[in-house]
């Protein structure tokens, strides 16, 4: 019988599901559910509902128990449920889901007669889900920040300083605006350990990874902090789960599952994590010196740790990785943002933005801009605006290179707290099919660059993560290297190598670099 595994991601848009035949290394069912296309009735705008105040950003938790219906019905169609051995998941990151004093019995009493929208939407005492996307808790941030001691100690503690979007502050913003109902709600979940809550029939603990985008966790002990804590809300800590490890097992599905959908009754679950750590291992960053690059709209650099390092200006996160190390994750808000305003400004097409990168030297003849467009997340810069060093504005080719170059060595800069020069690079994202721009991410970093695909890599990753945990149960886990073979391998022949004398020239230009950006930091 294979040996059959399955992942559920739940982001911001949509449900999907992934499944692996571990003996085989295929992938054997992959499906999305769209929640604005499938549920309509819930009023989602990209996944999300519309506010007055745009910083605002939440959704009804009703729609990811719903969807996952629907998923759960579609996977039957193609797969055999009952040869599927653990299921485990992720979430978007920092999403909470508040609970009432009906959530225990209700999950524990789930009637596979009946949908399961029908038996929980009295479950909860916020109707909907602050997430990743909002971002109106300034004011909370700075109060927990003072109240653990400034930015540092507060990093220091819970591996990341306060962010608007992290789950701690948005538990203060409720308490403060809504006491009556935070005294009402018995239990705090997060987007994770909710759907795996809703699969196991019993409030689900929260892994080490997601627990460390909450600001509550005590990032080196892996353990709840009292004071931050204390400084988050009153009595914080008996509304939380237990903290437990990735690869660690929930316990079984519950019967409603079995009975409706026809999963095995000896179906493991283990606990489900965050989009970033489930992404980690469905990249295959999974040892240290690890690292992927995302070249999106925004571009983000997150690797393996094998000890913890924290990131002195408060600007990167940590997260627990599903290995047992730690993860790094540090965001680039001008990425193809960026580059897209250089093209643009000089009538370029993609090729033709190549075209000028293989004209150009590396390291531009000492040229140097820094590609502030839009405000920085890091370094952190409120005021935008695009500063050049020995740079003509009218030169085409310099400036081309001079935006890839300045976002290879900030990423070089700004990742060096890790204490860890990366040994491989996987790049995905829509400019990771460009060869150029690679070319001058293998030289800047020095070392090779490979092509990766990972469309669901969230989903995969929460699969194999099943696996793993699994066999761990069982007394015979491999090593992560053996579990994610066949499944995370960067496409073939697509190594970029550092061209000769180049890495030289970084490591030079680096230097000036970090300079230029010191004196232009706002």
């Amino acid at each position: 019988m294979a040996r059959l595994f399955l992942g559920i991601d739940s982001s911001t848009q949509s449900i999907t599901g992934s499944v692996i035949d571990l003996d085989s290394r295929a992938l054997v069912f992959e499906q999305s559910v769209n929640f604005d296309e499938a549920l309509p009735a819930y009023g989602t705008c990209n996944g999300v509902l519309v506010h007055e105040d745009q910083q605002v950003v939440h959704t009804p938790p009703a729609v990811w128990i719903e969807a996952l219906e629907i998923l759960l019905a579609e996977l039957g169609e193609v797969v055999h449920i009952g040869s599927i051995q653990a299921v485990s998941g992720s979430g978007q990151q920092h999403g909470s889901v508040y609970l009432n004093e009906t959530a225990r019995p209700a999950l524990a009493a789930l009637d596979p007669s009946r949908s399961l929208v029908d038996q929980l939407g009295g479950i909860f005492s916020r109707a909907t889900s602050p997430i990743w996307m909002d971002s109106s808790t300034h004011e909370e941030c700075a109060e927990i920040r003072e109240a653990l001691g400034g930015l540092q100690q507060a990093t220091a503690i819970t591996g990341s300083n306060t962010f608007e979007r992290f789950t701690g502050p948005q538990i203060r913003k409720f308490f403060k605006q809504e006491p009556e109902a935070y005294a009402k709600t018995t239990d705090i979940a997060l987007v994770s350990s909710f759907i795996c809550s809703v699969l196991c029939g019993e409030i689900a603990p929260i892994d080490h990874g997601d627990g460390a985008g909450m600001n509550l966790m005590d990032i080196l002990r892996k353990t709840w902090h009292e004071a931050a804590c204390e400084a988050t809300a009153p009595g914080l800590a008996d509304k939380l789960p237990p903290l437990v490890a990735s690869d660690s097992i929930c316990g079984k599905i519950h019967p409603y599952f079995t009975a409706r959908y026809g999963f095995h009754p000896e179906t493991k679950v283990a606990p489900f994590s965050g989009d970033n750590p489930s992404s980690v291992i469905g990249t295959g960053l999974v040892d240290p010196g690890m690292v992927a690059i995302s070249l999106g709209t925004s571009d983000t650099y997150f690797g393996t740790m094998a000890e913890l390092h924290l990131d002195p200006n408060g600007e990167g996160h940590v997260f627990g990785s599903p290995t047992g190390d730690y993860m790094t994750l540090i965001c680039f808000k001008n990425g193809s943002l960026a580059r897209e305003k250089v093209r643009d400004a000089y009538g370029l097409d993609w090729p033709g933005f190549s075209d000028m990168l293989k004209d150009t030297p590396p390291g531009n003849g000492g040229k140097l801009l820094l590609p502030w467009f839009a405000p920085e997340i890091v370094p952190t810069v409120l005021t935008p605006g695009v500063k050049r060093r020995e740079l003509d504005p009218l030169d085409v080719p310099g400036n081309c290179r001079a935006v890839v170059e300045a976002q290879m060595m900030s990423m070089r800069l700004h990742s060096e707290w890790m204490g860890i020069r990366p040994g491989q690079i996987y790049a995905t994202g829509g400019a990771s099919s460009n060869q150029e721009i690679l070319q001058v991410m293998a030289n800047v970093h020095a070392c090779p660059v490979y092509q990766f695909t990972s469309t669901n890599g969230a989903s995969l990753g929460a699969a194999l993560r099943a696996a793993q945990a699994c066999l761990g149960d069982a007394g015979s886990a491999p090593a992560w290297r053996e579990t994610v073979k066949g499944f995370t391998d960067p496409i073939e022949g697509s190594q970029v190598r550092p061209q000769s004398g180049a890495v030289a020239v970084y490591d030079d230009l680096v230097k000036a670099y970090a300079a230029f950006e010191n004196e232009n930091r706002t």
